[in-house]
């Protein structure tokens, strides 16, 4: 009998947190089949012989050269088994009733949707958030309203999705390497008039930028990386361009790529970091450009696809930018190598 739910673990040099997460999923208290499935993106550290001779049980794809976040899922999505996938971080662990959890708002709601859980710090206990509401620039916004169940996006640390939708939409983009490609799923998701939940139960910790760097303040500093600040400039720039909706598209876009030049030339200047808009922001114009004829093709499917209405697809964004939320409340943000 087939497995409900595959949980699908992208692994890479981890080794010291991917135990706990998937003993996290075995304890869960749920009366159905459950099967995971754990891509080894080519790990220096061991992980692949730890994997194999400690957890046997585990479905382990030993990847032989490091491909990225949105490859590795597209190829546990392929070998997946259940009706539904859970995306699950290694750095992540599940609460015991999380599984249950999802699979009832799933059968509740009878219809294909993205659902998440709220995300806890695995370091303090805190809630982080319940999903995540979306400002005009693509720029998460975390929602802590249990009340507030329709969102924007959900992190792809915890990421529950029926198989059939994920390949109605056709998994994550595999040119994104790494990073948003959560968002996209999800904006996609909603442009095709599929809802986008954050359930008030359960939960998941969190070891938040373990892989990339930053994703959260620390004593009350915003800190991240320049490759992770690089990325998410370019592929949320990416998600724009491929589902925004006419007209909507023609007046944000300009208005975008005129704040990220601003944003550039300001950091490098207050931080004394002239490199910064060569490292981080110029590429953004090369790849719109380098990638436009694929832009252009997804853009179709998207808009071809797509069921709901304007109103109903902006009804989960916030009209405040956050990055000036957060620059008014934490400062300037620390940008290392």
């Amino acid at each position: 009998m087939p497995p409900v739910v595959s949980v699908c673990i992208a692994h890479f040099n981890s080794i010291d947190l991917i135990d706990a997460c998937i003993e996290s999923v075995r304890r869960q208290d749920c009366d159905f089949e459950v099967e995971i499935i754990v891509h080894d993106d080519a790990s220096t550290d061991g992980s692949a012989h730890h994997l194999r001779t400690t957890h046997p049980d585990v479905h382990l794809i030993a990847s032989t050269e490091n491909v990225g976040f949105c490859v590795a899922n597209n190829r546990m999505a392929d070998a997946a088994r259940g009706e539904f996938l859970l995306l699950l971080n290694n750095d992540a662990a599940l609460h015991v009733d999380a599984l249950v959890s999802l699979r009832a708002e799933a059968e509740r709601l009878s219809r294909p949707a993205v659902l998440t859980l709220p995300q806890f710090d695995a370091e303090t206990g805190d809630l982080l958030d319940i999903g995540l509401q979306l400002d005009p620039f693509l720029n998460p916004v975390p929602n802590r309203d249990r009340l507030r169940n329709e969102v924007g996006t959900v992190h792809g640390a915890c990421l529950w999705i029926p198989k059939a939708l994920w390949y109605e939409l056709g998994g994550f983009p595999e040119w994104f390497g790494s990073f948003a490609e959560d968002l996209y799923l999800c904006c996609r998701t909603r442009l095709a008039g599929h809802p986008v939940r954050a359930l008030g139960v359960s939960g998941y910790r969190h070891y938040v930028g373990r892989s990339f760097g930053g994703g959260k303040a620390h004593a009350g500093q915003l800190a991240t990386t320049v490759r992770r600040r690089a990325l998410s400039e370019r592929n949320k720039t990416f998600v724009m361009a491929i589902i925004y909706p006419a007209p909507v598209i023609y007046l944000i876009m300009p208005v975008h790529l005129m704040l990220l030049l601003f944003e550039g030339l300001l950091l490098a200047a207050l931080l004394c970091q002239p490199a910064l808009p060569s490292q981080i922001y110029l590429p953004v114009f090369g790849s719109l450009w380098d990638r436009r004829k694929l832009l252009c093709k997804e853009r179709h499917i998207a808009v071809r696809e797509r069921r709901a209405t304007l109103r109903a697809f902006f009804s989960v964004f916030d009209p405040l930018p956050h990055k000036l939320r957060l620059l008014l409340r934490h400062g300037l943000p620390t940008l290392r190598k």
